[in-house]
């Protein structure tokens, strides 16, 4: 079982890679709320986990959902529907549509299939938020998508 590092260790090995996600999902200005809401919803759960394994996971899930909240405040700054899709209060962006079926997911499955399928971000940027290889952020997503699958409701419609 892997240890639990001190907050601080964990801020400071994650807090650069955290900021440049969101400031490639947001707007350098408007990342800056979400890293700090980002590492202050850490903060409050961090006493809560059980194990330090997949931490980094876990953060950038965090993160996304925070992205996922600042594009609801500010949908005309975050978020490019396109031409077609302005005017349909049915169209989502596809992080939002994921957001409630990735939940159940693993912490490493759920954020490599939001990032990869959300944000459609390249496996070599998903490997490296992870922690490790573009070749496991695939094989996460792939295992995630699966899950997905069994899951009543889900059909290949989705990406």
């Amino acid at each position: 079982m892997a240890v639990i590092p001190p907050f601080e260790i964990f801020y400071v090995e994650h807090r650069d890679a955290v900021f440049g996600f969101l400031a490639r999902r947001l707007g350098r200005a408007a990342a800056e709320d979400a890293f700090q809401e980002t590492f202050l919803r850490a903060l409050r759960a961090y006493a809560r986990l059980e194990h330090g394994r997949h931490l980094r996971a876990w953060i950038f899930t965090i993160a996304a959902r925070v992205a996922i909240d600042a594009s609801r405040t500010r949908p005309s700054d975050t978020v490019s529907l396109g031409e077609e899709d302005a005017g349909s209060e049915d169209s989502r962006p596809a992080y939002l549509e994921l957001e409630h079926l990735a939940e159940e997911l693993p912490p490493a499955e759920r954020a490599a299939v939001v990032l990869r399928y959300g944000y459609d971000l390249p496996y070599s940027e998903i490997g490296a938020a992870l922690g490790s290889s573009a070749d496991a952020a695939r094989q996460a997503a792939s295992s995630g998508i699966r899950r997905l699958r069994r899951k009543e409701g889900w059909h290949e419609g989705h990406r």
